[in-house]
């Protein structure tokens, strides 16, 4: 057992004789968390559930890639169908739209939690996360979310290390957050919007190794990729077609950014709040 287990196994061993309830994404985090009370479960019974908030911040792929990661696991799986677009202040998207919405969601995990009989919920929230500014980490504080990544003292770098180790098929998996990060503040969301956007995602990513990270920005009516540095090339040799096909979804305008991909890059045109 790798060091970083022990350590995420000692943090984990103080919150689960009660029960948890993992708030589960399907990203790397939430995976490699859900692997080790898989794990852990199999040598000393705990009830645990893994909840899910579907809504349309999310790709419909990823919803379904994540339930079958949870069903390998053999992890029960609740659905929380949740609407962020029903409140009008998260449809213009505003600077503390994530703590608006982890606030919504949370409070309903919090409460299907209690109501049965789940007396912890637990989040994918890494160390590396707790340093950086994430409006939504006060909604953790606020609802008393446990951590136990962050707890554990495991960075973003640790986490994929240990998904090699519980749960490879995780380990080379892109960051995938919520889709409204790529709008900016103050920009109005829609379903519609949100859709076409992850659809660009997807085109953009035909031409790229599976594991790329893509984001397509959205400023008004023009597009703006983002790749890693190493694979501007490879978007680029293919600009044209490329361009032709996000301009068939409505955009009037696709540029590529040669800075390249970044998390938070959305700080480059806003007032300092983190998008990733």
């Amino acid at each position: 057992m790798s060091p970083a287990e022990s350590r995420l196994r000692e943090v984990l061993a103080g919150i689960v004789p009660g029960g948890i309830a993992l708030a589960y994404s399907g990203g790397v985090d939430s995976s490699v968390l859900l692997a080790a009370l898989a794990r852990l479960r199999a040598e000393c019974p705990f009830p645990l559930a893994a909840v899910m908030a579907e809504s349309v911040f999310q790709p419909p792929e990823e919803i379904r890639a994540a339930r079958e990661r949870a069903a390998r696991l053999g992890v029960g799986l609740h659905t929380v169908r949740h609407d962020p677009l029903s409140d009008p202040a998260l449809r213009q998207n505003p600077p503390d739209r994530c703590y608006r919405c982890k606030r919504r969601i949370f409070a309903e995990i919090r409460a299907w939690a209690g109501a049965n009989g789940l007396a912890a919920v637990a989040d994918g929230t890494n160390a590396d996360d707790v340093r950086s500014t994430r409006p939504g980490l006060r909604a953790l504080r606020e609802l008393a979310v446990r951590s136990p990544l962050a707890e554990a003292g495991l960075t973003k770098a640790a986490v994929r290390e240990l998904a090699a180790e519980l749960i490879p098929e995780a380990a080379a998996q892109p960051a995938s957050p919520c889709l409204a990060t790529r709008f900016e503040y103050g920009a109005a969301l829609s379903a519609e919007r949100l859709r076409l956007v992850a659809e660009g995602e997807r085109i953009i990513r035909e031409r790229l190794p599976e594991a790329a990270d893509v984001r397509l920005r959205v400023h008004g009516g023009t597009g703006r990729i983002e790749v890693t540095p190493g694979l501007i090339p490879a978007v680029a040799a293919g600009g044209r077609m490329l361009a032709a096909r996000l301009k068939e979804l409505g955009f009037k305008r696709i540029v590529l950014d040669l800075d390249g991909f970044g998390s938070g890059s959305m700080e480059r045109t806003e007032d300092g709040h983190g998008q990733t």
